[in-house]
């Protein structure tokens, strides 16, 4: 009896502890993120957190990052389809969200490094749609970082500016809120590339980049975070940042990318955190596209 009364007494105080942690974290969600445009301050619905942080899930509201509005027109011609619900293309990265999720929250995973084999197979586009899909959740955020340091296109695909971005955190100590940009999508923040630079994978594969991913990851648990990264074949980059990550999805192109390359890209990455294929510009139908 003595004994069954000190485990009780254990979890209650680990319980207690978890719902302390909890409230901190929310704490410093707030303090971090972008104030909306519209209040110009914090909500107050979101001040009762300590009993119900595990029962209720609250989406931030955003204060330190640069917002910018985003050009609907300009993401329609971009082939942006995960902006528009109802786009009938939008479907199948709900069923490429569905897959990741099932298997990343198993491994309790958040860190997800889209690459292809080749140049142009459709990886930053496929990165894009999927982290807006995410968004579209109601129980997490989504981070979307371009590391494609040589060819940075997340920001032209979205049409927005990319004067300062993770080049400029990892060479020129830059503050981190001041290189997050807040698309006022909500429940999505992305981090430019920056500059263009020749020594993408020196930087890619840094002491600094790897503490960054690391205190991204385990900052808040209820983050995705999408690494836009190089193709594999292109160079050394993707190879120095796959240990960094939980996770890898490889974009191919249906009819292009050969089945011989398929397996020289694999090769080349860690087998135990390849999580699947994205068939791009596939004819297949919806049940066979994904996966």
């Amino acid at each position: 009896m003595h004994l069954k009364k000190s485990i009780e007494k254990a979890k209650q105080q680990r319980e207690a502890a978890q719902r302390t942690v909890a409230v901190d974290l929310f704490a410093q969600e707030r303090a971090e993120a972008p104030v909306s445009k519209d209040t110009g301050a914090d909500s107050t619905e979101n001040t009762e957190v300590a009993e119900g942080a595990f029962r209720k899930w609250t989406s931030p509201v955003y204060r330190q990052s640069r917002s910018m509005e985003l050009d609907l027109n300009k993401l329609t011609q971009n082939r942006l389809v995960c902006m528009f619900p109802d786009a009938p293309e939008a479907e199948y990265y709900k069923v490429l969200r569905a897959n990741i999720q099932r298997r990343t929250r198993l491994k309790k995973w958040n860190t997800i490094m889209i690459t292809s084999v080749q140049p142009r197979e459709g990886k930053t586009l496929t990165s894009i749609n999927l982290a807006l899909s995410f968004a579209r959740e109601l129980n997490h955020t989504v981070l979307l970082v371009d590391c494609d340091l040589r060819r940075q296109s997340i920001c032209r695909y979205l049409n927005l500016p990319s004067d300062k971005g993770i080049i400029d955190y990892l060479e020129n100590d830059c503050a981190l809120k001041d290189i997050i940009i807040w698309p006022t999508i909500d429940k999505l923040t992305l981090i430019s590339g920056g500059r263009i630079t020749a020594h993408s994978s020196e930087l890619i594969g840094s002491p600094k980049m790897r503490a960054l991913v690391d205190e991204m990851k385990n900052r808040y648990d209820d983050r995705y975070l999408i690494f836009d990264v190089p193709p594999i074949m292109s160079g050394a980059d993707a190879i120095a940042f796959a240990p960094m990550v939980d996770c890898i999805v490889m974009v191919v192109e249906e009819g292009r990318t050969s089945v011989e390359e398929v397996k020289k890209a694999l090769e080349m990455i860690p087998a135990e955190k390849f999580l699947g294929f994205v068939l791009n510009r596939s004819t297949a139908p919806m049940s066979r596209y994904y996966y």
